[in-house]
Formats: C-alpha cells, sequence, structure tokens
C-alpha cells in the first residue's frame, strides 16, 4: 500500500475484533503506525492482527476505555452492536453500546483532546427526500439501529465542538470480504449472502419489490477511508464534520442479485435462479434512487473508491 504519509501515529481501535475494525487496525500497521485494538468479543473473534493482540474491553465501561486508549494520537471508534435485526431483538443493549459506548469514547476524546473517527450509517436518514443524498440530508431513521446511530452522531457533534476534532462517516451498504493471517473475514451483508449462496447453487431471495436501490461500498474502501482520516485529523481544529461515504456505485437489490446470477454463469457456468420473497422488514429504505454525493469525502480526505460491485463479486467468484 503505497502512501505519502510521513507521520506515524498510535491510534486505539475498538471493535477491532469484527468486519470493518480488523481491516481498518491492518491497514492503519501496514502504514506504519502503532495500533491499540480493543473488542469485547460479543461478535467479532478476531484475536490477533499482524502480531498484534486484541485486548479485551467493553465500551460501556469508560474507565477501561481511558486505560486502554491512554496515550493515543486518534481514537477510531468502530464498536457497535450493528444492523437492524440486532438492535430489534434487544434494542436496550443496543442503547447501552451504540450510544452510551459512543459517548464514553468521545468523552475520553473530549478530556484529551484526541481526534475520533466515527462511523455513522445511511440507516439514520430513514427514506431519502432528495438526492443526491448528502451529509445534510434531514435525520429521519425508520428503526432502533438508525436511531441509535443518530443519537450518536449527535453526541459527537455537541462534544466535540470546541475540544477535539472528528470525523463522522454516514456510510452506505458495506460488501465484500478481506484476508487476515490466511483468513478470510466477511459478514452477512446483501451481497455476501448473494454470492455464497449462488456458489452453493441455491437460489437467490431478493425482498419484493427488488427496486429499492442502495449504494454498496466495499470493507476494503471504507477501512482506507478512516486511515486517510487520520491525516487530516492530527492537529487540526476541534469539531466534527460528517461525510457521506459511498462508492457512488448505487443499484436496486435485484439488479445486484442479476449481477451476480450473470457472473456466476460465466464463471462457474451454471446458472442460478432468483426468487422473489415477501420482505420481512417494514423498517427498511424502500426507494428506487440512492444516488449519494461523495465530493466532500474526495475534496477533505482524497478518497475515491477503488471497487465496483461486478470487478468485486467476480473476484469473489473467482
Amino acid at each position: 500500500m503505497t502512501t505519502d504519509m510521513t507521520e506515524t501515529h498510535t491510534v486505539g481501535v475498538t471493535g477491532a475484533a469484527g468486519y470493518i475494525g480488523s481491516r481498518v487496525a491492518k491497514v492503519l500497521l501496514a502504514e506504519g503506525h502503532d495500533v491499540v485494538p480493543v473488542d469485547d468479543f460479543s461478535v467479532g473473534d478476531v484475536r490477533e492482527i499482524d502480531g498484534r493482540r486484541v485486548e479485551e474491553v467493553d465500551v460501556r465501561d469508560r474507565d477501561a476505555v481511558r486505560e486502554a486508549f491512554d496515550g493515543v494520537d486518534a481514537v477510531m471508534h468502530l464498536g457497535a452492536v450493528s444492523g437492524v435485526p440486532d438492535c430489534q431483538e434487544n434494542p436496550e443493549h443496543a442503547f447501552d453500546v451504540n450510544v452510551g459506548g459512543t459517548e464514553n469514547v468521545a468523552w475520553f476524546c473530549r478530556e484529551r483532546g484526541t481526534p475520533l473517527v466515527f462511523p455513522c450509517s445511511m440507516a439514520v436518514l430513514g427514506d431519502p427526500v432528495e438526492f443526491p443524498i448528502t451529509a445534510d440530508h434531514p435525520r429521519n431513521p425508520l428503526n432502533f439501529y438508525g436511531r441509535s446511530k443518530a443519537l450518536s452522531e449527535d453526541d459527537v457533534h455537541q462534544l466535540a465542538d470546541g475540544e477535539f476534532p472528528a470525523h463522522v462517516y454516514v456510510k452506505s451498504n458495506l460488501y465484500g470480504h478481506h484476508e487476515l493471517d490466511g483468513r478470510e473475514i466477511g459478514k452477512n451483508t446483501v451481497i455476501n449472502i448473494f454470492v455464497d449462496k449462488a456458489l452453493d447453487g441455491e437460489p437467490l431471495t431478493v425482498h419484493e419489490p427488488g427496486t429499492q436501490a442502495r449504494d454498496f461500498i466495499h470493507v476494503k474502501d471504507v477501512a482506507r477511508a478512516y486511515a486517510l482520516s487520520l491525516d487530516e485529523l492530527v492537529g487540526s481544529d476541534p469539531g466534527a464534520t460528517t461525510f457521506t461515504l459511498a462508492s457512488g456505485d448505487d443499484r436496486s437489490i435485484l439488479d445486484i442479485a442479476e449481477a451476480v446470477q450473470s457472473i456466476v454463469a460465466d464463471e462457474r457456468g451454471y446458472e442460478v435462479p432468483i426468487e422473489m420473497v415477501e420482505n420481512p422488514r417494514e423498517s427498511e429504505t424502500e426507494v428506487g434512487d440512492f444516488t449519494v454525493d461523495t465530493s466532500e469525502a474526495r475534496a477533505e480526505i482524497g478518497f475515491e473508491a477503488e471497487y465496483d460491485v461486478d470487478r468485486a463479486v467476480r473476484e469473489m467468484v473467482r
């Protein structure tokens, strides 16, 4: 990985045993930074990243956060109860981790003036009302996951004001795998599920109406964006800025299923069927357009997505 960065930092990473956190820690280490990776291991199970042991820390414990991150130059707070179903299943726990945990990390940053990177989700928007989607789009979450992230976004802005610099990312739908010590790290996101099903010869089930659109961004691109933030944040003025983080590759769910179907037919020589099924999630964004403005992240941190869905799916299928 090439970088024109000269300065290296010590970076605390929460959620480091998980899908994005483990990739972020790996990228930072590859760039020559020192990393303090922590996780509560409730979901993620990565125990070591390029020889760096992931320490057990619960972000709900403010003193434990203080102790773990004493002396770090920046924090990337990626630990969360992620996704709609898990938050609906136990909203109180999701509130304690997502809102309380973020407040603890942001409070630590406020005490020390430590820069913070915090990922939010497009779920904070609900059904978008204007396009392209920008960071100042109105917040109207349709589910508790989105609500917990909207509360946290506000907390970071309020606590950072005049005290520490922060980047908040309203990021689009993740997909893709990454490799760690010979192991493939993935997550059950819609594209990953489609590819896994297709490789097993199972039908791809698309929630009706199928026209609901999303922007899809690769996990490796997201991790790179957070690493780019580091250079901008360290030594910059206090206050939080929210960016939309997306690839500009917005497609309907049915389009994605058809792309996976076509690539599998091309690469593997068989065709998997696509089945339309009733949407079990009432609280799901169903708009047919999901164009996201990516210009601000490009201008501020120099971020450009490297992956598009077709290329990444073809790599996964191969």
